[in-house]
């Protein structure tokens, strides 16, 4: 699946996100796959065939850079956007799901009579983030935010940091000896290894102020669900409350009547 088809699938799903998830999702195609196709690719090139070592001992070239480059930065990048873009891919089927039935209700109810127009807006129509839906999304999130911050943590531990060395030192078998290997263009690599890194944590931020405004709306609407549940499972005591004023009012009408009248044969 190509970049564009997976950007044609997250689009669907795009539609029925909050704001925050289309920042996050314009986030993750224009600042990291953009730059990863665009720019990154060229950058690396062919890392192996530029990686020199100051030695001509056969096999020792290719053992230091396996040592020092157990995975291609592009080829990790890569599969980290993929584990990042799943979670997104489970919300749109979720989604489908829904829709396929209240198509198929909608069939069943109205027979021939469902025209186009109305399986078109069914179509269209936005769902709300609530109920087995809202499970559905916030469990995404919460994936999206684990799979983020372990490629971020294997990321540093691979490469032992962000920065991009000039110079390594090998002596794995069979080099002869510890041998001096030189990185081409480390400080462009550098940076737009730091530059990944931080569009990665951009999208973490965002994940979670996205997962922070849903949890709340949740609170939210529960409490005001609550509120409803106790106005309607104590009518008595309100009506007694109101039936109350409204003898305090009526006593208070009385005796302003009674005292007016006093006045009035004085």
């Amino acid at each position: 699946m190509s970049w564009g088809a997976l950007y044609a699938q997250l689009g669907g799903v795009n539609k029925h996100s909050t704001s925050l998830g289309k920042i996050w999702l314009s986030v993750l195609f224009i600042f990291r796959i953009t730059i990863l196709v665009l720019a990154a690719e060229s950058v690396w090139g062919d890392e192996q065939s530029d990686f020199t070592c100051n030695t001509q001992q056969p096999g020792c070239k290719n053992v230091c850079y396996d040592h020092f480059f157990p995975v291609s930065h592009i080829r990790f990048w890569c599969l980290q956007l993929i584990f990042v873009s799943t979670p997104a891919l489970l919300v749109a089927m979720h989604v489908a799901y829904r829709k396929r039935g209240v198509k198929r209700d909608l069939i069943a109810n109205r027979g021939d009579k469902a025209n186009e127009e109305d399986l078109e807006s069914l179509k269209k129509k936005r769902l709300p983030i609530t109920g087995p839906l809202w499970w559905t999304y916030t469990c995404s999130l919460f994936f999206r935010l684990l799979f983020e911050g372990g490629f971020m943590y294997a990321l540093y531990f691979v490469y032992d940091g962000f920065q991009m060395p000039r110079l390594v030192k090998c002596e794995q078998w069979p080099c002869p000896n510890k041998v001096d290997c030189f990185i081409s263009r480390p400080t462009e690599k550098t940076v737009f290894t730091i530059f990944m890194v931080a569009s990665s944590a951009i999208c973490i931020v965002l994940n979670v102020a996205e997962l922070v405004y849903l949890i709340a709306k949740a609170l939210m609407r529960c409490s005001a669900r609550t509120k409803r549940r106790h106005s309607y499972a104590h009518p008595d005591h309100m009506s007694k409350d109101k039936a109350y004023m409204q003898n305090q009012k009526n006593e208070m009408l009385l005796s302003s009547a009674s005292d007016s009248s006093t006045s009035k044969s004085v």
